[in-house]
């Protein structure tokens, strides 16, 4: 099968970010695609770069404007779709999530972002209620699909919960990227640690893994803004990168992989056999200083 990755970047114009955004779908579709991710809040610049209550205008309904568009290009060409939205579930309660549309234009399931980061030029506990509808697998006609996003990537109780419900592919779609001022002392170190914590969470769950990022330099807030440093990617059960796009372009990637992948890795690589869960009680704990 052939998953569909589409690094984009994003302006201040939300019709047209969509626009692209279905082109560029279309155009993986027409290439063979069967699975196709956009990357995280792709309708609108990165707005949680500052704390604007403002900014909730640009929340929607799931289902709603941008699940209805792309929903008809999913029944059109016949693939998955894996959509990023500032879901507006009433008034004052938000969430970033992910649909995955079926071939039937159908919302085949909703994940709710569980990670919500609170650093500088980041400032989602601001706009986003915390997931509640827990780590999911959601069968599609091509594979078992695992939704997770960005801040999520990082933890590796997620992809092991959403590998443990049979998962065969983690899906990340992320806005990630540096602030410029950190760029050349910090920089790669930071981008090779985003790489090398999502590749692990594929060895360590014999899955695949693949990471939708965005490119370009936004500055929504003023300031230094944020330099998204693209470099999509997906990543085999062994954590081999099968594909990767550039730090600064926008590109849609054509990955053809083999489920079967999953089944030779753990078969010689049995991590999940060899789990002891009779031991792992202590992982409900925030911190065992108290444990003896």
């Amino acid at each position: 099968m052939i998953i569909g990755v589409v690094q984009m970047a994003c302006s201040g114009n939300s019709d047209e970010n969509l626009a692209g955004a279905v082109g560029k779908v279309e155009e993986a579709a027409n290439n063979g695609a069967q699975i196709i991710c956009l990357p995280e809040l792709f309708r609108s610049q990165y707005f949680c770069q500052k704390e604007d209550a403002a900014l909730f205008d640009l929340s929607e309904s799931v289902p709603g404007p941008s699940t209805k568009v792309l929903s008809q290009i999913a029944i059109t060409h016949g693939v998955t779709i894996l959509a990023s939205v500032f879901e507006r579930r009433t008034a004052g309660v938000y969430h970033n999530s992910l649909a995955v549309l079926d071939e039937r234009g159908e919302i085949a399931g909703l994940y709710r972002k569980m990670h919500i980061p609170d650093d500088p030029a980041y400032y989602e506990k601001f706009y986003f209620t915390p997931g509640d509808l827990g780590f999911q697998a959601i069968k599609t006609p091509h594979a078992i699909v695992g939704p997770l996003i960005c801040w999520d990537q990082w933890y590796p109780e997620a992809a092991r919960m959403t590998s443990l419900q049979g998962a065969e592919i983690l899906f990340y779609p992320t806005a990630i990227g540096w602030h410029p001022k950190e760029k050349s002392e910090e920089g790669q170190a930071q981008r090779e640690a985003w790489m090398t914590i999502q590749r692990s969470h594929a060895i360590a769950n014999g899955v695949f893994v693949v990471a939708v990022n965005r490119v370009g330099h936004e500055a929504p807030a003023g300031g230094d803004g944020l330099e998204f440093w693209g470099s999509s990617f997906v990543c085999d059960p062994f954590g081999v990168v099968l594909a990767q796009a550039s730090v600064d372009q926008e590109e849609t990637l054509l990955v053809d992989i083999d489920l079967k992948r999953i089944e030779e890795v753990r078969r010689n690589w049995p991590f999940l056999r060899d789990r002891r869960i009779d031991a792992y009680e202590g992982m409900t704990k925030r911190f065992l200083d108290d444990e003896v």
